[in-house]
């Protein structure tokens, strides 16, 4: 691997397991963690509490905290994992365009799957009513994207494992092969 900071930013729907897998891969890798949950403003937390979904206006300021912690990372050099849902294309270019070092873990898992988890998941401000407008938002990566896609059924443990392939070095130079 290069010697640039990596930050991956573990992406999808509430309720995917962000939090499982940014955690695990942070641990695995080394890497500071950040839950992005964490960023929301408490107007943005009270209003999901209270069943109302986010609109741009209110996420934009989220996720130029998220930004300012990537760069804080990648000012220091230092790799990083933090959890955003990241679900428009727009969103994740608000977080990726100027950072080379940004790479999205992208989290798929069908909607029937995430409800299940959502309901069997207890004290988190986001309720399982608003898990549809996730979905409708939701614009998944693209192939031009610097994007791992994970498969949310699978064990953590091969999540992991997943991610931590792609991030190898692949290529003759070193640099590893994210886009695909």
């Amino acid at each position: 691997m290069s010697a640039e900071a990596t930050v991956l930013v573990v992406m999808g729907v509430a309720g995917v397991g962000k939090s499982t897998l940014g955690a695990a891969l942070a641990e695995r890798l080394g890497w500071p963690f950040q839950e992005g949950d964490a960023l929301h403003p408490a107007a943005n937390i009270a209003k999901m509490r209270a069943g109302h979904p986010l609109i741009d206006a209110d996420r934009w300021p989220w996720l130029d905290a998220i930004g300012a912690w990537i760069d804080d990372q990648l000012d220091k050099n230092q790799s990083g994992v933090i959890t955003c849902s990241a679900l428009k294309r727009a969103y994740r270019d608000r977080l990726a365009t100027g950072r080379p070092g940004v790479t999205f873990v992208f989290i798929e898992l069908d909607q029937a799957a995430v409800a299940a988890r959502m309901a069997a998941r207890k004290g988190h401000f986001m309720p399982p009513s608003l898990l549809a407008s996730q979905f409708a938002d939701l614009e998944p990566p693209g192939p031009d994207e610097p994007v791992i896609v994970v498969d949310g059924a699978a064990a953590i443990a091969a999540q992991v494992e997943a991610v931590v392939r792609r991030l190898a070095p692949s290529t003759p130079s070193g640099s590893p092969s994210l886009y695909g």
